[in-house]
């Protein structure tokens, strides 16, 4: 029946990070007892207040738009000739995009997030791993391995930046090729702010484009509670830069954890970290007993991921390794 379950839910068919039920089913306990280790999600979220009844009961008005368009253009330094799209998160928009363009080819070096891959298959387009192509999407810093990216990559007449992971390193942002026509940069909230049940995500490109996008994605995308939230949260740079400093200095607090048990770090952000163990399943199976779920591949037998644990799971992550 499970099996038949799984096959019906069109969500289950993609390997992802999370999934903490299924870890759950197979190993128990309840979701408060758990350390979930398997995402790249800052551990210690934005503090979320402030909220009005308006908020949840009114729809959202065009100044809540822009005054959270303002507010990320601010912190991006998004050109001024660029136009942003607010979205319910990145994966909205990552979905919307092969529509863009006519069907042909698509560039994606693996491995890296399978839901740009799968949006353009669903859509017509020929995924490929190199060679000519109409369009390209690269994962800068790349997930799972940290994998930067620079300006000659974005060499197509499609090309997509996802810059899902790269609040924690500003410096090496590509939004200033935001104003390059045909250039679509994505921006995650759910990461580097730890509030990815929100769902908001920003497309930034030239205003042609991103009036395309818009019209793909209707009216009220966004919440209320999100506009508010997001604005507030992109105007708090001195939250950003002491959260920044925080997420490096427990990435080194992870590794040194982590090597010394035996892994070898081989890349990540100071958002999640990718280890090469000697046996992936075996290291994922002895942290789900001590109620740690992690993420491992199906397309490697030694890639572990790890998240940053919160600060009260470091001593019991400690003694489950």
């Amino acid at each position: 029946m499970a099996s038949h379950d799984q096959d019906l839910n069109p969500r289950a068919a993609r390997d992802h990070g999370g999934g903490l039920d299924g870890a759950i089913t197979a190993y128990g306990g309840a979701r408060a007892d758990w350390i979930d280790l398997s995402t790249g999600i800052n551990p210690q979220p934005y503090e979320v207040s402030g909220l009005t009844p308006s908020d949840w009961s009114d729809l959202p008005d065009h100044g809540a738009f822009e005054r959270l368009t303002n507010a990320a253009r601010s912190f991006w330094s998004v050109p001024d000739n660029a136009a942003i799209l607010p979205a319910p998160g990145a994966s909205a928009i990552i979905a919307r995009i092969p529509a863009l363009a006519p069907q042909a080819r698509v560039q994606i070096t693996m491995p890296t997030y399978n839901e740009h891959a799968a949006a353009f298959a669903a859509q017509g387009w020929t995924v490929q791993p190199g060679g000519p192509a109409e369009a390209r999407v690269i994962v800068h810093p790349n997930n799972p391995d940290g994998r930067t990216w620079s300006e000659a990559d974005a060499c197509v007449p499609l090309t997509v930046i996802d810059e899902s992971f790269c609040d924690i390193s500003p410096d090496v942002s590509l939004i200033r090729l935001s104003q390059r026509p045909g250039v679509i940069v994505l921006k995650s909230f759910g990461k580097f702010w730890g509030l990815a049940g929100m769902r908001l995500g920003f497309a930034i490109g030239q205003p042609d484009l991103i009036a395309q996008l818009n019209d793909l994605t209707g009216p009220w995308a966004v919440s209320g509670p999100a506009l508010r939230i997001g604005e507030r949260a992109l105007r708090d740079t001195g939250w950003a830069d002491e959260t920044r400093q925080r997420l490096t200095e427990d990435a080194a607090r992870l590794d040194r954890l982590v090597t010394a048990k035996g892994a070898t770090l081989i890349g990540g952000t100071p958002l999640f970290r990718l280890y090469e163990v000697n046996n992936a399943t075996e290291w994922q199976d002895q942290l789900a007993r001590g109620q740690i779920w992690s993420r491992i591949f199906p397309y490697s037998q030694s890639y572990l991921r790890l998240g940053l644990p919160p600060a009260h799971g470091w001593d019991r992550l400690e003694a489950v390794l």
